[in-house]
């Protein structure tokens, strides 16, 4: 079978920060409150706020969702257009010089197989679509800021993207794009996304934490360096592309050992 025809109904699914790209959601509010400085006013205030709640320090590991919230609160009485414009900046400034090496090669041998390719990110999605578009990706899933009068309210809209709730939204969008995602495949660098990766038939732990390096090589899961320099990477086939390896063995899905 054509390797086209045989992966039409397969899609990649691709965490950003830190799996396509070294900088994150503080990089990019970073960016913006330097050309805002009503932003750095607001960002004082959450922090403030944040840090009166003891247990802050460790929002992150404790809930990534609960982080967020209070992260994305920051942009509160930002201007939708002044956000929009500099979106192109900041992707030519800040985002385009960190994304990996071997990211777009990645993406493009998944697309000539015929995989869907999918961004998935916590980001704020008018800070991806620059990269989404760079990439020739098919379609970008990420969270929205909510905006009254042309104003960010510094709350995010529905359904928020993280965590637990991307696996939630990959079934909802495999089901409206005739996906099989047991022949799909997720990259992602965080533990904090497991339920992405247990989901798909291919799972794929890309430049990973600690804990997420743990969890695949218990499930024998490929594991991606994509901050590999691709001069020094082209004389071997990088694991966890649309066609693995031969000697490569299928990857146990995540429900066939439990997590203690």
């Amino acid at each position: 079978m054509h390797e086209q025809h045989k992966y039409k109904h397969s899609a990649a699914f691709y965490d950003v920060d830190g799996t396509l790209i070294s900088t994150n959601i503080v990089h990019s509010f970073a960016f913006y409150a330097s050309r805002q400085p009503s932003l750095a006013e607001s960002a004082r205030r959450t922090v403030k706020t944040a840090l009166s709640i003891p247990v802050f320090w460790a929002a992150d590991k404790l809930s990534r969702k609960w982080f967020n919230e209070i992260f994305y609160r920051s942009y509160e009485g930002a201007s939708e257009d002044r956000l929009v414009v500099l979106a192109e900046e900041l992707f030519e400034d800040v985002i385009k010089p960190n994304i990996y090496p071997r990211a777009k090669d990645l993406i493009e041998e998944s697309k000539r197989a015929g995989c869907r390719q999918v961004l998935i990110s916590g980001a704020l999605d008018f800070t991806m679509k620059p990269l989404a578009k760079y990439l020739g990706v098919d379609d970008l899933i990420a969270n929205k800021l909510e905006f009254v009068d042309n104003y960010a309210t510094g709350k995010l809209a529905k359904p928020f993207v993280a965590g637990a709730t991307k696996a939630d939204i990959m079934r909802q969008y495999a089901k409206a794009h005739d996906i099989d995602l047991a022949n799909s495949w997720a990259y992602t660098d965080s533990f904090s996304d497991y339920p992405m990766l247990a989901i798909v038939g291919h799972p794929t732990a890309c430049n990973p934490d600690f804990r997420l390096r743990t969890l695949a090589r218990s499930y024998d899961w490929p594991i991606l360096d994509l901050a590999e320099d691709v001069e020094r990477s082209v004389a071997r086939r990088p694991q966890g592309l649309a066609k693995p390896p031969s000697d490569l063995k299928a990857p146990r899905r995540l429900r066939s050992k439990p997590i203690h």
